[in-house]
């Protein structure tokens, strides 16, 4: 039976002088597409753009230095060819009437030296990621213990930022999201489960919460505080994270946040991927307290809970990640209370190179049927 159409995740919605159709996000997924080089291609562009009803789509994580690199196959916006080769995906978005955002990303502790050449990966203190191993361009090897970054070293990482929001802005996007979430740099030096520092840059929350107040400060200077959105991940184990004063300080990071404007604060609370079980887990509502912008929930939402995190006041925008993977007209589905494809197979999520197999090749559904109307009635 067909299920009945949503309502308010159909509702349009502002981010700031940026209007949204509606309240679904295409959630950021690494899909190593982009080859060695590193380049946003058509593939890209057209998989975007098949998904470009989205009210946002945040595209993923793109990294802002070779330093940063981490991933086989991901895309970089280091370089001005790479900043040039992402306008296809922009102009094919917006042709398709969407709005899009780059997430912005360095994978500190989460590398290898593999990545760089045989130096060893950069984090805020040397504390390695207890896991079964990284996929790296020679193979699968072991974690490795990081190298410490100095104090001095970290303009240095702002200034990488600013070139990449830079080059984002040049390329047309609408705006930015800082990728501080799932173990990655940023991440790593807010919480105190990777940040071991006796500096300016570690300690207290306040001086954790440093290196991401800086970078903050930096990029709004290039696109306005209203065109930047956070990601945050305060109940996650992703990349061996969750920290015994979880709490306090995603309660601290959001409150700070909210002094900036920004056009959201993307948060996984959902607990489908992972929870650190070191309390109760930060739930949207929570953070209203801290966050009075606009909140992406994100994280294992099905339509049913995410229409009724929205219908609820608990989120205004709602993330949806692998249900997107094999369904490129998820707005359409959920608007027509059609049924979703099956999850796309584990083994297709990642390339490493430009391959539409698992990526561009789902069919809409009006197009795997041969009466829509009738079907699944």
């Amino acid at each position: 039976m067909t299920l009945p159409p949503t309502t308010a995740l159909l509702e349009p919605h502002s981010l700031g002088d940026l209007p949204l159709r509606n309240r679904i996000v295409l959630a950021p997924m690494t899909r190593a597409r982009a080859g060695e080089t590193r380049l946003a291609n058509k593939l890209m562009a057209d998989y975007y753009a098949q998904r470009a009803d989205a009210g946002l789509v945040i595209t993923e994580a793109t990294t802002i230095s070779k330093q940063a690199n981490g991933w086989v196959g991901s895309p970089g916006i280091y370089t001005d060819e790479q900043g040039e080769a992402w306008k296809q995906v922009v102009d094919a978005v917006h042709a398709k009437g969407g709005a899009i955002f780059l997430q912005l990303w360095h994978c500190g502790r989460a590398s290898h030296s593999d990545f760089h050449e045989g130096e060893l990966p950069v984090a805020p203190s040397a504390v390695p990621i207890a896991g079964d191993g990284i996929h790296t361009p020679l193979g699968k090897k072991e974690y490795e213990t990081p190298r410490a970054l100095s104090s001095d070293e970290l303009p240095g990482i702002v200034v990488d930022y600013v070139a990449a929001a830079t080059r984002a802005k040049k390329a047309g996007f609408d705006g930015i999201e800082v990728h501080s979430a799932n173990g990655y740099l940023l991440d790593q030096f807010l919480q105190s489960r990777t940040n071991h520092r006796n500096d300016a840059y570690g300690g207290d929350v306040q001086n954790r919460f440093r290196l991401l107040r800086e970078v903050l400060e930096a990029v709004t200077q290039v696109f306005p505080a209203n065109r930047v959105g956070v990601r945050l991940s305060p109940n996650g184990v992703f990349n061996d994270m969750g920290s015994p004063d979880y709490r306090e300080t995603f309660a601290y990071a959001a409150q700070e946040l909210d002094r900036f404007g920004l056009a959201y604060l993307h948060v996984l609370d959902g607990l489908a991927f992972g929870f650190h079980e070191l309390g109760e887990p930060v739930t949207l509502k929570e953070l209203q307290q801290h966050f009075r912008g606009t909140l992406i929930g994100n994280c294992g939402y099905t339509r049913e809970s995410a229409e009724a995190a929205v219908a609820n006041g608990n989120g205004d925008l709602i993330a949806i990640g692998r249900p997107y993977i094999s369904n490129p007209d998820l707005v359409e589905r959920f608007r027509k209370g059609w049924p979703l494809a099956d999850d796309a197979d584990v083994s297709t999520w990642y390339s490493g190179e430009p391959t539409a197999v698992g990526y561009t090749d789902f069919p809409r559904y009006e197009d795997s049927q041969d009466s829509p109307a009738e079907a699944h009635s």
